[in-house]
């Protein structure tokens, strides 16, 4: 069986690598209707074939799971009206004491009209259980930009006990999923499909915990037309010629969203010892003189500065104008607008900040979409070294001015104030996270990364540290406290002189303003208050307690009691509590025993003096709340201090 590599691995000569350990939970994401934090997913197989005159894909899903508790009743994933389920099953994986399964194969229908989605065919052997048992499944309403795939469970599931879950599907006018007429490319040759993830359209392309808090490694299975190239973001790609499908495998965890294909009339051509482009026969020349050798010089002072790259292959294909962005970081195999090739400095700004990506975002992933900033700002400042390191000082000062003066008019255009405009942004129900991508992503986060730099005051020193996170971190999914918190184990003196400094601050503003704030509006006094909570300033305490007694108003009061509740003063804000509540509306006091509830614990209760009905308790129970941690960071710098102005 003659097989032909796309990534000079020999097929089936590398032990395939052991399953990352059990990790907790992941972060919640507004933007998912999953239950991802119930279960592990391990590793998820694709049976996908590509039907470009229907404009449409038909796959087979494979996902390899262990639920983190006993009996789920439910699998929930994210999906898309585009996607028509066809099929849900059930299969208990092998023993794990056995040796590790291989990826199942798929069977593809023979061609035409209605065709029928890939079936699984798993392996026999010790331990193996071929046969399927039928799941029932419903699809709901989500949000405008998906649905929510309910799956059930069979009852007696253990916790920790690997199970498969095999689900058969066609997507038709996906929003993943760009399917091109041969006149829509450059070459007017063949079809063109290629799909964009981020940041919440693959799961229209596949049924999946479309959250980048969870990773996992993949393996797919590809049929397409004859003669059509296939490409994925793999670290391994086989073509098997007399089959006609095309393997992949990524050996490492990644999110929903860098799953990524592209099949066309696309070529290849070698621009360095790790390196390819791939692009439609009268684009190979141009993309090959434009980036022979440097992609490589940009590999090798990314090493330098942040450490081995870990993604084996970095390949680039060229796709048509309709590619809705200039560039993607698809692991292994970066995505690129044409049309940027007509200019050089961009095509060099734009493919380094993705070759950036391959540590900050693709490695080292931000668990939610609220805090975007933490793979862009990152990848943007490790960008701005790597051409100071191949380019000069002079090159990306230059950019970066142009770039802030960008982000200065668009913070003049939409107001300082705007809720976009912060570096952390607060993420809706129903809003779609695409929405959060602006320049404010980039830049403010980039202007953060920077000061933090200062602080440090050694790049070279800030570069030792950034190899050391995404070392601790790589191939997890991260929130903004951890970046910080590193930072101040690493720079420990930091820590010192911030508590030291802190304290000395808020005396220094105690002194000139306090006594002057009785006679201040309540705007005013409740942002001076709020530093003193925040700060543990307990010679001001009295003016909080005073405030909270005489302000009955929701604006005033939730904003003051979530900082109690976030720091060392929890008491306090319950002994505050106890003695307003009476003249509080009850929506309010409702609103505020959840506070003081998430803040001090499962065991506290501060409505028992109120004496609510049985209904009312009830109905307490079904109300959800924000997810809060007990306590707050113990480090000095909490990102909710940090106000970086670019």
């Amino acid at each position: 069986m003659a097989a032909q590599c796309c990534c000079r691995k020999a097929p089936g000569a590398e032990v395939a690598p052991a399953r990352p350990p059990p990790e907790p939970p992941p972060a919640l994401d507004v933007a998912s209707a999953s239950s991802a934090q119930l279960f592990r997913l391990r590793h998820l197989q694709l049976g996908l074939e590509l039907r470009p005159e229907a404009r449409e894909l038909a796959g087979c899903l494979v996902l390899e799971l262990c639920a983190l508790r006993p009996a789920p009743r439910a699998l929930v994933l994210d999906t898309h009206p585009a996607l028509r389920l066809h099929s849900a099953a059930f299969r208990r994986a092998p023993n794990a004491a056995t040796a590790a399964e291989p990826p199942c194969a798929f069977a593809f229908a023979t061609p035409g009209p209605g065709s029928a989605p890939p079936l699984p065919a798993f392996p026999e052997g010790p331990g193996a259980e071929p046969s399927c048992g039928p799941l029932a499944f419903r699809v709901d309403p989500f949000t405008d930009y998906g649905s929510s795939l309910t799956v059930t469970l069979p009852p007696e599931l253990e916790a920790h006990q690997p199970f498969q879950v095999i689900l058969r599907y066609t997507s038709t006018d996906a929003p993943a999923i760009w399917w091109l007429d041969p006149e829509l490319t450059y070459g007017s040759a063949k079809p063109f499909v290629f799909t964009q993830g981020h940041s919440v359209c693959n799961r229209s392309f596949f049924p999946c915990f479309d959250t980048p808090a969870v990773k996992c490694t993949y393996s797919a299975v590809v049929k397409a037309p004859s003669g059509v190239q296939v490409l994925m973001s793999a670290t391994k790609s086989t073509y098997v010629e007399e089959e006609g499908v095309y393997h992949f495998h990524m050996e490492h965890p990644v999110p929903a969203y860098l799953v990524a294909l592209v099949a066309g009339d696309l070529q290849p051509a070698d621009i360095g010892p790790r390196s390819r482009v791939w692009a439609e026969p009268c684009l190979l020349s141009m993309a090959t003189s434009k980036l022979s050798g440097v992609v490589e010089q940009w590999l090798s002072a990314a090493e330098r500065l942040y450490g081995p790259y870990m993604w084996g292959r970095y390949d680039i294909v060229f796709l048509p104008p309709s590619f809705p962005i200039v560039a993607m970081e698809n692991p292994c195999l970066t995505f690129v607008i044409s049309s940027i090739l007509e200019c050089d400095e961009f095509l060099v700004i734009d493919v380094i900040h993705e070759v950036a990506h391959s540590w900050f975002g693709n490695a080292v992933t931000n668990a939610t979409w609220e805090e975007m900033w933490l793979s862009e700002g990152l990848a943007t400042y490790a960008q701005r070294r790597i051409t100071t390191e191949t380019y000069g000082a002079a090159f990306t000062c230059l950019e970066t001015a142009f770039r802030l003066d960008a982000l200065h008019r668009q913070m003049k255009l939409l107001g300082e104030d705007s809720p976009v405009s912060k570096l952390q942004v607060k993420l809706e129900p129903g809003v779609n996270p695409s929405h959060l991508m602006n320049l404010f992503t980039y830049e403010k986060g980039y202007c953060f990364v920077y000061y933090l730099s200062q602080l440090c005051g050694d790049p070279q020193r800030f570069d030792d540290f950034l190899r050391a996170y995404v070392e601790k971190y790589k191939f997890t999914s991260v929130v903004a406290q951890d970046l910080l918190d590193s930072f101040l184990s690493f720079f420990p003196e930091l820590k010192e002189q911030s508590v030291d400094c802190r304290a000395e601050v808020v005396m220094s503003l105690s002194k000139c303003y306090s006594s002057l704030l009785d006679s201040m509006n309540a705007e005013i006094r409740i942002r001076w208050l709020q530093i003193v909570v925040r700060n543990d300033y307990y010679p001001d305490l009295h003016r909080v307690r005073r405030f909270l007694e005489s302000q009955m108003s929701r604006m005033y009061t939730i904003p003051l009691y979530e900082d109690l509740c976030t720091g060392a003063l929890k008491s306090f804000a319950l002994e505050v509590f106890y003695q307003t509540q009476g003249r509080l509306h009850p929506n309010l006091r409702r609103t505020i025993q959840q506070i003081l509830t998430q803040g001090l614990g499962p065991s506290a209760d501060p409505g028992a003096e109120q004496g609510g009905t049985g209904a009312e308790a009830e109905g307490d129970v079904d109300t959800p709340a924000l997810l809060l941690g007990d306590e707050a960071p113990s480090s000095a710098i909490a990102l909710r201090d940090v106000n970086v102005s670019a």
